[in-house]
């Protein structure tokens, strides 16, 4: 029995500005944002029963990867224990030569419509409900830069994925959907600026295109693993971006627990390739 259901998931109206958003309350009384945005109704498929899903054709699979890790909240565990075995998982399932978990974020579902992008003052980062990739090249290329420390000569191709885990209850409440990266044109992805209170990002954001896959893994639990592109520098017809975005399931019971969450992003290096 397959689950395909049909939510709302907020998208980049066109516009002729960069988009920007604060993470913090903005200076001199600016906006929080410059940019105007749109709930769109699209069907989002159940993919649990495409065994054949590759993450450089789709841009996503799912995997049974059960953890040792015992308290996903702790940040020394998670760093000691968690983070070498996504880097394993990462290398298997992609061949790359090299792997570098650079960061991680827990994620707790705040009740209501999922935030633009997961975070709320003052509270942990909920469920980010915008459509997005988190890497644009140039942000990409800065990542590269970072963790390798300039030594990037030897790089042939390097790419960036998610590895989203849920951390306690099955996800029955606020599930993550992706797009299949072959349905997203270059066309779709708008640049734009993430301020926050340390730095500055550059993400992508996307346009409403009625072509757009989407598919989730209902109930995800603990022991599974969601993996999915968010940049490869491979030219040609490879999976490059995935765009992502959770969504409300209008068919979550009730008392559905908030959705515990932690992510993983991991640089690959490929040598030779």
């Amino acid at each position: 029995m397959t689950h395909n259901t049909t939510a709302a998931l907020e998208y980049l109206r066109p516009t002729q500005e960069r988009p920007h958003t604060y993470m913090y309350p903005p200076p001199d009384d600016q906006p929080w944002e410059n940019a105007s945005y749109h709930r769109v109704p699209v069907t989002i498929r159940d993919a649990r029963a495409d065994t054949a899903l590759s993450l450089d054709r789709e841009g996503y699979l799912l995997r049974h990867a059960p953890s040792t890790v015992r308290d996903f909240s702790d940040k020394e565990e998670v760093i000691r224990r968690y983070y070498p075995q996504v880097a394993e998982l990462a290398l298997a399932l992609t061949g790359a030569s090299e792997a570098f978990v650079f960061d991680h974020l827990l994620r707790k579902r705040i009740p209501g419509t999922p935030q633009a992008f997961g975070r709320i003052e003052g509270q942990r980062p909920g469920a980010a409900g915008r459509v997005h990739c988190d890497f644009t090249p140039a942000s990409a290329r800065r990542r590269l830069e970072l963790e390798l420390r300039g030594d990037t000569e030897y790089v042939q191709r390097y790419s960036i994925i998610n590895l989203w885990r849920s951390i306690r209850h099955p996800v029955l409440d606020a599930p993550l959907a992706v797009c299949d990266a072959r349905s997203a044109t270059p066309a779709d992805l708008v640049a734009s600026d993430i301020f926050y209170p340390e730095r500055n990002g550059e993400i992508y954001q996307a346009v409403h295109n009625s072509e757009h896959a989407w598919s989730y893994f209902p109930a995800m639990t603990r022991d599974e693993v969601l993996v999915f592109k968010q940049f490869d520098s491979a030219p040609g017809p490879v999976a490059r971006y995935t765009p992502h975005a959770a969504f409300e399931h209008p068919d979550a019971p009730a008392d559905a627990p908030p959705r515990e969450s932690i992510e993983i992003r991991c640089l690959l290096i490929y040598k030779g390739r």
